[in-house]
C-alpha cells in the first residue's frame, strides 16, 4: 500500500465518523423518537414463561405482533398465551414446549412454526441459564448446558429462520446476552464464557449481513447487569451493577427494538466497565473490580432454583 492510499483510507475512515457522529448528535438534539410498527410482524421469544422474556412478551401481546413463545416449562407458557390471547381478544399468541438443550428439537419446533403460523421475522433470543459456582465446581453436564441455551441454541433458531429473513431482506434479530459478556467475573466462568460469545455472535453475524447488503434485517444486542427476575437472587450488587428492576428492562428492551438500537446497556454506567477492560490495564482492572467489591458479588448467590428447592 502506497503513502498516498494510506493516506487516503484514513481521511475516508475520519469522513464516515463524523458522519454518523453528526446523524447521532441530530437525532440527539431534535430528539428522534420514531418507533418502527411491529403489527405485521411474526416474532419468536424463547424463555418466555418467566424473567425478562415474560415481560418482553405481555408488552408485544398489545402491538398487534404475532408471538410465539418457546419455553421447556409447558404450564407456565400455555397459561401466559391464553392469558394474553383473552386479553387481547385474540389468537395471535402461541406456546410451544421447546427444549434448547436438544438441537433436534429446534429444528422440529421451527419446522412447526413455519407450516402452521409462517415465516418469523423477529427472533428475540432470551432463554438463559446461570450456575453460580467456581469454575472446578462446574460439572461437565452443568456447563454443556449454559452454552447449549445461553448460546448454541442461537446458532440453531438462527439457522432454521434466517433465510426467508435474508430472501425477503426484513427481519430483526434480538440477542439478550448481559453485562456478564463485557466483563468477565468469578463464579461466573462459564455463564459470562456463553455470553462474551452471544455478544460476538451478534457482532460478527451483523457485519455478515451488512456485507451481504441485506440492510433490511437489524441486530440488536441487549446486556444488563443483574435484573430482580429470580435468576440471580442473592447476589451482591453495587453502584456500576446494580439490582435492575424488571420491568424498567423490558421497557428498555421494547424500545431499543422498536428504534433498531444496535447495543443496549442497563444500566449506562456499564459503559465505564467496559472502558475499563479495554483501555486500562489488566493489573488495574482486576485490582478496581476487587476494591469495589464486584469480585465477591456472588459468593451470597442462591439463585432461582435454589431458593424455590
Amino acid at each position: 500500500m502506497t503513502l498516498k492510499n494510506l493516506i487516503y483510507q484514513h481521511i475516508l475512515i475520519i469522513f464516515i465518523l463524523f458522519k454518523h457522529w453528526f446523524r447521532t448528535l441530530i437525532n440527539l438534539i431534535t430528539g428522534d423518537s420514531r418507533l418502527k410498527d411491529l403489527n405485521s410482524e411474526i416474532i419468536l421469544i424463547t424463555g418466555a414463561a418467566s424473567g425478562i422474556g415474560k415481560g418482553i412478551t405481555q408488552r408485544l401481546a398489545h402491538l398487534g405482533c404475532t408471538l410465539i413463545l418457546w419455553d421447556i416449562d409447558k404450564e407456565n407458557n400455555d397459561r401466559i398465551a391464553q392469558e394474553l390471547n383473552n386479553t387481547t381478544n385474540s389468537k395471535r399468541i402461541h406456546s410451544m414446549k421447546c427444549n434448547l438443550t436438544q438441537k433436534e428439537n429446534i429444528y422440529e419446533c421451527a419446522k412447526k412454526v413455519q407450516e402452521t403460523i409462517g415465516q418469523v421475522t423477529m427472533i428475540i433470543n432470551n432463554a438463559g441459564v446461570v450456575s453460580g459456582k467456581h469454575f472446578l465446581d462446574c460439572s461437565d453436564t452443568s456447563i454443556q448446558r449454559t452454552f447449549d441455551v445461553n448460546i448454541m441454541a442461537h446458532f440453531w433458531i438462527l439457522k432454521a429462520f434466517l433465510p426467508s429473513m435474508i430472501e425477503n431482506n426484513h427481519g430483526h434479530i434480538v440477542t439478550i446476552a448481559s453485562g456478564a459478556g463485557l466483563v468477565g467475573a468469578p463464579r461466573m466462568v462459564d455463564y459470562c464464557s456463553s455470553k462474551f460469545a452471544a455478544v460476538g455472535l451478534h457482532e460478527a453475524l451483523t457485519h455478515e449481513l451488512y456485507s451481504l447488503k441485506k440492510y433490511g434485517i437489524k441486530t440488536t444486542v441487549v446486556c444488563p447487569s443483574f435484573i430482580n427476575t429470580g435468576m440471580f437472587e442473592g447476589v451482591g450488587t453495587s453502584d456500576i451493577a446494580p439490582m435492575l428492576q424488571q420491568d424498567n428492562v423490558c421497557d428498555l428492551i421494547i424500545e431499543a427494538i422498536r428504534k433498531n438500537q444496535h447495543v443496549l446497556l442497563i444500566p449506562k454506567s456499564l459503559h465505564i466497565s467496559l472502558i475499563l477492560s479495554r483501555m486500562a490495564p489488566t493489573s488495574a482492572e482486576l485490582e478496581i473490580q476487587d476494591r469495589i467489591g464486584f469480585h465477591r458479588s456472588m459468593d451470597t448467590f442462591i439463585g432461582r432454583y435454589q431458593k424455590s428447592s
